[in-house]
């Protein structure tokens, strides 16, 4: 279970230390807005967050949590994630409002893709995204994902941008 950095990031596994933070963030109306549409409590963020960390032992990767280097603080969850019945593996992103507008997503994004290609071996990678979040819209543009179609999941339609892994360079002499 690997641990990734960025220039101002740290991506690590949960821990349960981190339960007060995780859970005021899924607490955020406007954070779950466009993830299940409800905050949760948090019992069911407790719950959730254990689905994130068993996903790692069952998978063998997962969404790591995205701690800010300079304060040492957990400002969300970014990572490879694929549940059951998923239409493929997933980019996803997750970050506390308090951090939002300032690239974290898409740094930590970035990371994540390179992980997905380079270690998974990964030849096709999505982020569903739902079609009025436009800040994640932007993030998977940024990340180099382009719009594919829309998708059904868990009860919603969402949008769904992919990529695949850029092809090396061939040099040939002259």
């Amino acid at each position: 279970m690997d641990t990734l950095e960025t220039d101002r990031l740290l991506l690590r596994l949960f821990r349960e230390s981190d339960l007060d933070t995780y859970a005021e963030m899924c607490a955020d109306p406007e954070v779950m807005r466009f993830l299940n549409g409800y905050p949760l409590s948090r019992e069911e963020a407790w719950r959730n967050l254990a689905m994130v960390v068993g996903h790692w032992h069952l998978r063998g990767f997962g969404l790591w949590a995205v701690e800010e280097k300079s304060t040492g603080c957990l400002i969300g969850r970014v990572g490879c994630w694929k549940p059951e019945g998923w239409p493929g593996m997933e980019i996803a992103w997750t970050l506390r409002r308090e951090s939002w507008g300032r690239g974290y997503a898409t740094e930590a994004a970035k990371v994540a893709l390179r992980y997905a290609f380079d270690v998974l071996r990964q030849k096709h990678v999505i982020s569903l995204i739902h079609p009025e979040n436009t800040p994640s819209i932007r993030v998977a543009q940024r990340i180099g994902q382009r719009l594919e179609g829309r998708n059904e999941v868990m009860g919603s339609t969402v949008l769904v941008y992919g990529a695949r892994p850029p092809r090396p360079t061939v040099i040939r002499p002259a």
